[in-house]
């Protein structure tokens, strides 16, 4: 679905991401681990098309467009870092701002009732100013926006920061339902373990390069993720 090829990232001279190759199978969570600083983020930005890149990336057999209103519209849309919602709107007009490229309207009201089924607490707030919103109800309104672009690629990016153990559980189990919706899901995590505990296959990045990959069980098991990433031995 989506492949990523010799991608560089930088920022001035910065090297963020050195020549990295990822893969993303329809259907799949594939999730990249790292420390802060590792590139995860940068590796996001450049899919979405936020930051400039070298390399080649194809989705669906073809060249990624370059604009992101045309990434977005070839189906793939992000879930950023900080949510990013916008504060002074309602529930309801953050959605509906999730689902602007589109004009199929009872499409968009079935994938609004679809998000209102998948996260309760957004149906009972929706007219509830967005900036009153608790930290979770944030993040939940965000992946709901992110999903009414329609989208067939979700880029999560830190889903789980600052939240408290119990609602990172819950954002967890949203992710796992989202993939059983049929959507595929490229996640960035630090918590390593809901991570890898959700995911099909992983990446490990450490200062823009991949250092380890495979089926996300295995990482799981592997004693030096394990004590690098779960405090574990």
């Amino acid at each position: 679905m989506l492949k990523v090829r010799n991608l560089n990232v930088s920022y001035g001279g910065i090297h963020a991401i050195r020549g990295i190759d990822i893969d993303v199978e329809r259907g799949e969570i594939v999730t990249i681990i790292g420390s802060n600083g590792a590139g995860k983020s940068s590796l996001l930005n450049a899919v979405s098309g936020m930051v400039r890149y070298q390399g080649e990336m194809e989705y669906e057999g073809q060249q990624l467009p370059s604009q992101p209103h045309n990434i977005v519209k070839a189906g793939i849309c992000q879930v950023p870092e900080g949510r990013l919602i916008f504060a002074n709107l309602t529930v309801l007009e953050n959605l509906k701002m999730g689902a602007y490229l589109r004009n199929d309207a009872k499409e968009i009201e079935r994938d609004l009732e679809r998000v209102y089924s998948l996260f309760p607490r957004l149906a009972e707030r929706k007219k509830q100013i967005a900036g009153t919103l608790s930290g979770g109800e944030q993040q939940m309104l965000a992946m709901g926006r992110g999903l009414m672009s329609s989208p067939e690629l979700i880029l999560l990016d830190e889903p789980s920061l600052g939240l408290a153990p119990m609602l990172i559980t819950t954002i967890f189990e949203i992710i796992s339902e989202i993939k059983a919706m049929g959507k595929t899901i490229l996640l960035v995590e630090q918590n390593a373990f809901k991570a890898l505990a959700v995911a099909d296959r992983a990446y490990v990045l450490e200062q823009g390069i991949i250092t380890a990959s495979g089926p996300a069980s295995e990482l799981l098991r592997d004693s030096r993720i394990r004590e690098a990433y779960l405090g574990r031995k």
